[in-house]
């Protein structure tokens, strides 16, 4: 597994991870970057894209950057113009490109929550108010604000095990995730910790 900048949504979570990926100019896409460690005891895989500008050993310079998601979408080829970044670090000289990648990711991440299971608009303005009160509270009060967390994971704890049992009597695994926008694994541990069963059965 090698390490490069990532983005999440807070309710989807790993199930979609964004990341710019780096295309060669034959198409493919190269492996990670090595770097070795100071102790000498084995090296650091790193993918982040502006580290491939082939100014380093072993290191191929990058064509094109592209939007990636961990649920297998990946979003439109950015060319990158290597006359205009020049001596450049690829850093500043491919921002615009990795900024486009990021918004390309946005456009599935809006189409996931356009596929959950819609909530009642009085559900999702309470808890838009509810956040916004005790946010409001935080500011006069934190241990006040902390107390009010508190209650909001008593209720969710409460409600969502109805909630998840009720859930595992009418769908399975697979349906849950698309309605959740999670996928099967998220979904799985989700409605366990809710249902209060082993995510293992």
């Amino acid at each position: 597994m090698s390490r490069r900048e990532t983005w999440t949504t807070e309710e989807f979570g790993t199930s979609h991870t964004g990341a710019v990926e780096v295309v060669l100019a034959d198409g493919t896409v190269p492996g990670p970057v090595y770097f070795d460690s100071a102790s000498g005891g084995g090296g650091e895989a790193i993918s982040q894209w502006h580290l491939y500008d082939g100014r380093r050993p072993r290191v191929p310079r990058a064509a094109a950057l592209r939007a990636v998601c961990s649920c297998g979408w990946a979003g439109p080829d950015r060319l990158l113009d290597w006359e205009a970044i020049g001596d450049q670090d690829l850093l500043d000289g491919g921002a615009e490109e990795a900024d486009a990648c990021e918004r390309d990711w946005d456009g599935p991440t809006a189409r996931v929550e356009e596929t959950t299971v819609p909530l009642p608009e009085t559900v999702t303005t309470l808890l838009e108010r509810l956040e916004q009160e005790i946010d409001r509270l935080t500011k006069t009060s934190p241990v006040a604000g902390v107390r009010a967390a508190r209650r909001l994971e008593v209720v969710a704890e409460r409600v969502g095990y109805w909630a998840a049992r009720g859930t595992a009597a009418d769908l399975d695994t697979a349906q849950a995730a698309t309605h959740l926008g999670l996928d099967e694994d998220a979904a799985r541990k989700l409605m366990a910790r809710f249902g209060r069963w082993s995510p293992y059965r």
